[in-house]
């Protein structure tokens, strides 16, 4: 084979290889970042919960007042009922002092009910923070292991690189950038196999011609559909040499 075309394969192994560290590092990284988004969700709860209690203070503290302004209505109604002489203000009265007496009653259960309110959602906070701090104590080995993985991830990818900076220095710059041309729009399938004479880049048929100069293997030679460089596996050269 020719040398250039093994230093293309080569080459195209190891940006493969370079290019896999991406979703190694994403699945080394996903316990950690879903127990950090766990904390995240929970602090953002404990959040919505504080202001769920701030507000219903807030309406509680209205219906205490309400509740003020009512008492002192039927004070002043008590005080009206020894002035009042004819039937018909006896009963105005009355009327007057049984919706005030309603209101007080409503106003004490909203008081009764928010106080409630605010009492489970202070516990609801309660135990959020303590699943929290589990989830924080619970972190720091997660992340330990995150970074150990990490390191191992990136010595891995480093050696990868020297080896790709080493094939490199041996190889022409025309070819590095033919090779580097090809690979912008075809990726990791810059460089592929020729199976049953069809280019295993776009699977189209190869014409004669051009398969026998694959089989050769003494050019760079490139698909005449696609434009990707092609090689002959050994399994399939050796048994073309033996025919």
């Amino acid at each position: 084979m020719n040398k250039y075309l093994e230093q293309l394969i080569e080459l195209q192994k190891l940006d493969i290889e370079i290019d896999s560290f991406a979703p190694k590092v994403e699945e080394a990284r996903s316990e950690l970042d879903q127990v950090l988004q766990e904390q995240t969700d929970m602090v953002k709860s404990i959040e919505d919960l504080e202001t769920q209690i701030t507000d219903t203070e807030l309406k509680k503290r209205k219906n205490e007042l309400h509740l003020e302004e009512l008492t002192q209505k039927l004070k002043d109604i008590s005080d009206k009922s020894s002035q009042v002489k004819t039937e018909k203000e006896i009963k105005a009265l009355q009327l007057e002092e049984d919706i005030a007496k309603e209101q007080i009653e409503f106003a004490n259960e909203e008081i009764e009910r928010f106080d409630s309110l605010k009492e489970q959602r202070e516990t609801e906070i309660e135990n959020l923070k303590t699943k929290l701090q589990e989830l924080q104590d619970s972190s720091k080995d997660v992340e330990e292991k995150t970074n150990q993985l990490l390191q191992e991830i990136e010595s891995q990818k480093h050696e990868v690189y020297k080896k790709k900076q080493e094939l490199l220095s041996n190889m022409t710059q025309n070819i590095i950038v033919f090779y580097e041309k090809i690979r912008r729009w075809a990726g990791n399938t810059t460089v592929v196999a020729v199976k049953k004479q069809a280019c295993y880049g776009c699977y189209m048929r190869l014409n004669d011609h051009t398969y026998a100069e694959v089989i050769k293997g003494e050019e760079i030679t490139t698909c005449p559909h696609c434009g990707r460089i092609l090689y002959l596996e050994k399994e399939t050269q050796e048994v073309s040499e033996e025919a």
